[in-house]
């Protein structure tokens, strides 16, 4: 354990008062150790923990996000396409003539865009992309199973069968029928566990691992939280030593104000504005996350279909280009876009600051002793 007379010196350094009596050497000495130490302490952590949440900001606005918006419409398209491919095929024989619907053509287009997009956008990992690959060569069964159905729409019961495996390509499990309408279309019904073979349970669980990671990056770990603590003490610290040292200038060496000094402070100032940006960029990322897990929890084929037909209505809230757009404008206005490159400059200005702060005292305590008579108490 640390002696007494250590604790008291530690305190001193963090701590010191212009007490009367006070040896002018030993001040700017104990000065000399404890501010760039200070320094060094308030802008590294302050820096790597604002630098971890604009990552973190820009990983959910590039990547996260993102992807789950493929994913989301990926999934609300191909139950679309499955249900305008069954009422296509109901035709019979005249749709081997004029083929399957505009809708079910454009939705299955949209649908392999949207992995793609996924694909490309670096958010996966190397299993989740593996997972993606099948989801895509899925996909593409489900659409040759289809067409072969339309081929033999005049046969009903190899139309049927034909479809009935490309739907089950597509979904292992389906919702309840209706008592009022037992003919009615039924939307999927993700699966879990190991019958979760289909298109759209491989895609929801994607979609799951991609909302955890993204609730992990939304909210600040552990470190991030101790490295601003630590940040902010130093900082509180640090301005009352940069003050007091001003006064016991001012008071023993005649100096109005130090200069050097005042310099070596000025990035000060800039921590409470990146201090309020991290705020800002904090509470955007928890917005976010809360509107993306809508992506996968509250859209659905129907809110999509109902939005299409109706484009001059009143939209659905939980719409996909809705929700879309919400996650942009949260991760767009939630910081202050004058200090998107403040950070990286944060550890270089306060490495400057401790030096200018150093060799400041240091030149005020040699030119003291050089001028202090031999044997004279200082």
């Amino acid at each position: 354990m640390m002696s007494r007379p250590t604790l008291r010196r530690a305190w001193r350094w963090l701590w010191a008062a212009e007490a009367r009596g006070t040896r002018n050497h030993s001040y700017l000495r104990d000065r000399l150790l404890a501010l760039p130490l200070l320094t060094a302490l308030t802008f590294t952590p302050f820096a790597w923990a604002h630098t971890t949440l604009r990552d973190d900001a820009a990983y959910i606005r590039t990547r996260a996000a993102p992807a789950l918006v493929d994913l989301a419409d990926a999934r609300a398209s191909l139950q679309i396409a499955d249900r305008e491919a069954a009422d296509s095929l109901r035709a019979g024989r005249a749709v081997e003539l004029s083929g399957l619907s505009e809708r079910y053509r454009t939705r299955t287009s949209r649908a392999t865009q949207r992995l793609n997009q996924v694909a490309r956008s670096g958010a996966l990992s190397a299993s989740e992309r593996q997972d993606l690959d099948v989801v895509a060569g899925l996909v593409a069964d489900y659409g040759t199973w289809t067409a072969w159905a339309q081929a033999n729409a005049a046969d009903r019961a190899l139309r049927e069968a034909a479809l009935a495996y490309a739907r089950s390509i597509l979904c292992s499990a389906r919702e309840p029928a209706r008592a009022d309408r037992p003919d009615a279309h039924r939307a999927c019904r993700p699966a879990t566990g190991f019958t979760a073979t289909a298109v759209v349970d491989r895609v929801t669980a994607l979609e799951r691992a991609l909302q955890e990671r993204l609730s992990d990056r939304a909210e600040p770990g552990f470190g991030v939280l101790v490295a601003f603590g630590v940040s902010g003490v130093a900082f509180l610290l640090l301005v009352r030593g940069f003050w007091r040292t001003q006064v016991f200038l001012h008071h023993r060496f005649r100096l109005y104000v130090s200069l050097p000094l005042l310099a070596a402070a000025l990035p000060l100032l800039a921590l409470p504005l990146l201090a309020a940006d991290a705020v800002l960029v904090q509470s955007a990322q928890r917005s976010a996350g809360s509107t993306a897990r809508a992506l996968s929890d509250e859209t659905s084929p129907r809110i999509e279909s109902d939005a299409a037909a109706e484009p001059f209505g009143t939209p659905d809230r939980y719409v996909i280009a809705a929700l879309e757009d919400s996650v942009d404008h949260e991760l767009a206005e939630g910081r202050l876009a004058f200090l998107d490159g403040a950070p990286a400059w944060a550890v270089p200005a306060g490495l400057v600051s401790a030096a200018v702060t150093g060799a400041t005292l240091h030149g005020y305590r040699r030119e003291y002793v050089r001028l202090t008579r031999p044997g004279a108490v200082p």
